[in-house]
């Protein structure tokens, strides 16, 4: 089995750059690389790693090479080119896309690799900035399990649940349902939390009686009362979320199936964007129902 030495990160977003931290932290020479570069120059101040200038001088030599960008194009305009990813992997290195992509694009991207002797798996990540700076993440893993045994103690890094969920393009199909999941509950939480309110209940003690029970989830714990108090400066911005729907729609309609729910969601997150609040955190999706009520 390949032993994991030296890897890239490309790509220092909020996901990006506590990610390429741990693995520079847990023992992993890590080099990265972004198209801002602040931001790179900002990470090895942090870390004491290396930058890179391209993507390609970024991926020579590395064990494996990870991603996390914007969507299917910003990682095609990482890997392709004299100047890409492709360009500069070693024989046998593998590719990580930890951007929440296409599943299409993975099945691309896995035949670049095996064309030129290179290894990739689609890994998509659950858990937001705070997962990612507390090193707790959910990774969803599509590729082959050889593969998987290589990368797996590496994504221990940062990640608390790694899990294979079948071969490529299975992991951003396992994220797309995760989305898809998301958006439901925040439908269910905002249409409870609009009548707790409107019969006077309080939300705090509304919270902490349900949610050990079956209504319980993520959101309603970490998101009901700042819904309640229309606090919606942080967390998954609504435009990366209409940007996960609408792969998610594209898939749907790619195996015939109807999602009237997440349809629906989704409609109402476009008009919160028409309306100027696209970087706020989804829970807003409270907003367009009370504009409604």
């Amino acid at each position: 089995m390949m032993e994991v030495k030296n890897v890239a990160f490309i790509g220092l977003g909020v996901m990006g750059f506590p990610i390429a931290g741990h693995l520079q932290k847990n023992g992993y020479s890590t080099t990265v690389f972004n198209r801002t570069t602040s931001k790179a120059e900002k990470w090895v101040e942090n870390y004491q790693g290396k930058m890179a200038h391209t993507p390609k001088e970024a991926a020579q030599g590395a064990d494996i090479v990870f991603m996390s960008v914007g969507n299917d194009n910003d990682v095609r305009s990482i890997c392709y080119g004299d100047d890409g990813i492709l360009a500069g992997l070693k024989p046998g290195a593998i590719l990580i896309d930890h951007t929440t992509a296409s599943a299409t694009l993975a099945h691309e991207l896995e035949n670049a690799c095996h064309k030129h002797g290179f290894q990739f798996m689609d890994c998509p990540v659950s858990g937001g900035q705070s997962g990612a700076e507390k090193g707790c993440l959910t990774v969803m893993c599509g590729g082959e399990e050889a593969t998987f045994e290589i990368v797996k103690p590496v994504l221990g890094s940062y990640a608390r649940q790694i899990q294979l969920v079948g071969r490529c393009g299975a992991g951003q199909r396992c994220k797309m349902v995760n989305q898809i999941c998301i958006a439901g509950v925040l439908q269910g939480l905002s249409e409870g939390l609009l009548l707790a309110e409107s019969v006077g209940l309080d939300i705090h003690q509304v919270v902490e009686t349900l949610k050990f029970g079956a209504a319980g989830s993520w959101q309603m714990e970490n998101r009901a009362e700042t819904m309640s108090k229309n606090q919606f400066d942080f967390g998954f911005a609504i435009d990366w979320m209409r940007k996960d729907l609408g792969i998610c729609l594209e898939e749907a309609a790619h195996q015939h199936l109807d999602l009237p729910l997440t349809k629906a969601v989704d409609e109402r997150y476009a008009q919160l964007q028409e309306l100027g609040c696209g970087r706020m955190d989804t829970s807003a999706l409270i907003l367009a129902l009370k504009k409604q009520a």
